[in-house]
């Protein structure tokens, strides 16, 4: 008996999803809850579930198709045997070796492999010209990731690669520079969460009156606070003392006595808040997504960068849920773990703010009369100026920098 899959709920006012990867064709046994397929939706990658036990049977949509809520996109035959369907791979092995041509068809094997790869590392195979067979995956069942494929070429470039050794050709025409006259372009569809990301940022800047104001600061005293408790804090909480709980907590402060750049703009009216969520910028494998640190006022350091850390391993792995990025009333994106030294940061609709922060570098600074070298930090704060005067962004920022250079003002609600 055919069991259907269904597409399941995605969350609020999701309705739709695009099929991003099968992760199991027909023929393949399943298990009950086993994800069979990665759909895509405008903020997360879900996984969709198999209802029972059994072999996949019909695959009835493929993979770029859009989907909506409730619709049927495989059947699974389950009236296949737990015990049968786990040997129905072996019965496939042991037929392999009375079939000539099957060794032809495995050196074939990777050009198959790259139709399952998620579009981010398709891209990334293509764009570096490594082998994904030769790549050992580090994500979710062993899947590649984007950041797997970058360190293969890295180790390529270096010399320590390991390229297949059937496939000489392919890598000589990846180092060798593209004869003269020959040039390449490719066209690939948008995910759909890039062209969710697409539409809210060119959204923003188009309803926004949008302004960015400036500051510096002297990371010398969050530095040597970090050096000094780093051993005691690890071994305490089981979490790295990071930068983005002290900026957090310094956001919390700023909100607190600006609360202007914690509200949002509906309608003809303006929503204010008691509480700070704050969504946290995160580079994930198929574009930027922004999980929130819920009641951050409320939490400590540590529970701030284990949230931090959980969020930046599922963004990775892919498993973040609608859940984890709904709501948000101010945002940090943190451009310096990319080297950048200053930008001016895009605001999350509906929020009216965003803190942006950069590199810390050694520069010369004057210091009572005397110039110093000391590490310091360009940090960004754009707002929506048809709620957010100037005065109360700037107001806010400085808020921010004097908690950083001086972190007992954040034990003290200074």
């Amino acid at each position: 008996m055919a069991s259907e899959v269904k597409v399941p709920t995605l969350g609020e006012s999701v309705t739709e999803g695009t099929i991003g990867e099968w992760l199991k064709q027909p023929g393949d046994p399943v298990k009950v809850d086993e994800p069979i397929a990665s759909l895509e939706t405008d903020k997360v990658a879900v996984e969709v579930p198999s209802p029972v036990a059994g072999v996949i049977g019909e695959l009835k949509a493929a993979v770029g198709d859009t989907v909506e809520v409730g619709a049927v996109i495989a059947t699974v035959e389950d009236d296949v045997a737990a015990g049968e369907s786990t040997k129905v791979a072996p019965r496939e092995q042991d037929e392999a070796p009375a079939d000539k041509p099957a060794p032809a068809a495995a050196k074939d094997a990777p050009a198959g492999d790259a139709q399952t790869l998620s579009p981010a590392v398709r891209r990334a195979v293509l764009e570096h010209g490594v082998d994904p067979s030769t790549i050992k995956g580090t994500g979710k069942d062993g899947r590649l990731t984007k950041e797997d494929v970058l360190a293969a070429a890295q180790a390529k470039k270096s010399g320590g690669g390991t390229i297949d050794d059937a496939a000489p050709d392919q890598a000589k025409a990846a180092a060798a520079p593209a004869p003269a006259g020959e040039r390449r372009e490719e066209r690939v569809k948008m995910t759909r969460m890039r062209q969710t990301i697409a539409k809210r940022l060119k959204g923003a800047q188009e309803n926004a009156a949008l302004l960015t104001t400036f500051n510096d600061v002297d990371m010398s005293a969050v530095i040597e606070a970090r050096e000094k408790y780093k051993d005691l804090f690890a071994k305490k909480h089981d979490i790295k003392l990071g930068f983005m709980g002290f900026f957090a907590k310094a956001a919390c402060l700023a909100l607190k006595d600006v609360p202007a750049v914690n509200a949002y703009i509906e309608g003809d009216e303006i929503v204010y808040h008691d509480y700070v969520d704050i969504s946290v910028a995160v580079s994930a494998p198929n574009g930027l997504v922004v999980p929130v640190i819920r009641d951050a006022q409320a939490k400590g350091f540590a529970r701030i960068e284990k949230d931090i850390a959980d969020f930046g391993k599922r963004a990775r792995d892919g498993t973040l849920t609608m859940e984890d990025m709904k709501g948000g009333t101010f945002t940090i994106s943190n451009g310096g773990v990319f080297g950048s030294l200053m930008s001016t940061p895009i605001i999350n609709p509906p929020q009216s703010a965003v803190l942006g922060l950069h590199r810390i570098e050694d520069r010369p600074v004057a210091i009572d009369g005397k110039v110093e070298i000391r590490p310091m930090m360009y940090i960004a704060l754009s707002y929506d100026h048809r709620l957010i005067d100037g005065r109360e962004a700037v107001t806010a920022l400085k808020i921010i920098k004097e908690a950083i250079e001086d972190p007992t003002r954040m034990l003290i609600d200074l």
